[in-house]
């Protein structure tokens, strides 16, 4: 008998890459206010750092649960899909988390948008007496809704208190200080969902593919296909309203220079490239996933993805923490 061929070892490569992509990604709320506000000249408020973890964990939340809501109903409408061996749900556990942070989120704003040193700043009245107090609350109150639905018969009604989290954090974003916050808040809502969208239902979609490798794996490659095509209209839509918001922020005549000389351009500069590189993972993965033989390959370039839409999230939630640019 011919000696059998020896088995080729996995690459490390892969796992090296999101591993450090994970690290980056951690490391973001320590030290990214003081390299995007470095040499700029703009003031860094107290608890930027602390912040931007709070806040990213809000984002992630959303992401986790929202995806699974989505992608949930997409395997719905693959024939044959084993249902009932679906990946346990983490809506639950993300729920609780972004209640914990939204949580710290309100406590910041019950002591005047400080962090709290101690439990005597908080001021519990800023809480009902200022708008962002009222949207701290709302948030919370969502989340706690939310972990309910989860662990409820029909966990897709964590949807409803999802999209009044969404819609807390878009009317934030944009005061009424500002011009047009209506239309901001718009721009962000959309941005906001898609996104979540986006990076959350495909961690789902990956842990689906993983869960049914082996007994349905063409079951697996249908929600992957459901998934991309709508992938590809959520991408359409975040980099639309993404360009917009930008050029709101920044007036066309300034965002090259804003773009290298502020926190928030840079910052913004950093989720942009990154974002193109999510975009060319994402195109290699539907490659592989119109080929006719390994069709499961697309599984390593969505791994990337998925991965570095992790960064991008904690990067969205160091903008929300750095000074707004001046509109020169």
């Amino acid at each position: 008998m011919a000696p059998s061929a020896p088995r080729r070892r996995p690459s490390a490569g892969p796992a090296v890459a999101v591993l450090v992509l994970v690290a980056v990604a951690a490391l973001i709320p320590l030290l990214g206010p003081s390299v995007a506000l470095r040499g700029t000249g703009e003031a860094r408020a107290p608890g930027t750092g602390g912040v931007t973890l709070l806040r990213a964990v809000v984002f992630g939340a959303l992401c986790v649960q929202l995806g699974e809501v989505f992608v949930a109903r997409l395997a719905r409408r693959v024939p044959g899909a084993p249902l009932d061996r679906a990946p346990r749900g983490w809506g639950a556990y993300a729920a609780w988390a972004g209640c914990a942070a939204a949580l710290g989120l309100a406590a910041v704003v019950a002591n005047g948008n400080v962090v709290p040193q101690q439990l005597a700043d908080l001021d519990i009245g800023r809480l009902h007496d200022s708008r962002d107090g009222w949207l701290a609350l709302v948030e919370v109150n969502a989340f706690l809704a939310a972990a309910v639905c989860a662990r409820s018969r029909r966990p897709s009604a964590a949807a409803l208190p999802l999209a009044a989290v969404i819609v807390a954090e878009a009317l934030r974003a944009h005061p009424p200080t500002e011009d047009f916050p209506l239309a901001g808040s718009g721009l962000t809502l959309v941005h906001l969902t898609c996104g979540a969208l986006w990076a959350g239902g495909l961690l789902y979609v990956l842990r689906i593919l993983r869960r049914w490798r082996i007994t349905a794996p063409e079951e697996s490659v249908a929600v992957l296909g459901l998934y991309a095509r709508g992938a590809a209209v959520l991408f359409a839509a975040i980099t639309v309203t993404g360009v917009f918001s930008t050029l709101r922020r920044m007036p066309p005549g300034t965002v090259m220079e804003q773009l290298t000389e502020t926190a928030y351009g840079r910052t913004l500069l950093a989720k942009l490239l990154l974002v193109a590189v999510v975009a060319v993972l994402a195109l290699l993965a539907r490659r592989r996933l119109r080929g006719t033989a390994g069709r499961l390959g697309a599984y390593a370039p969505a791994r990337g993805e998925v991965a570095a839409l992790g960064v991008v999230v904690v990067l969205s939630a160091l903008l929300t923490a750095v000074p707004v640019p001046i509109r020169w």
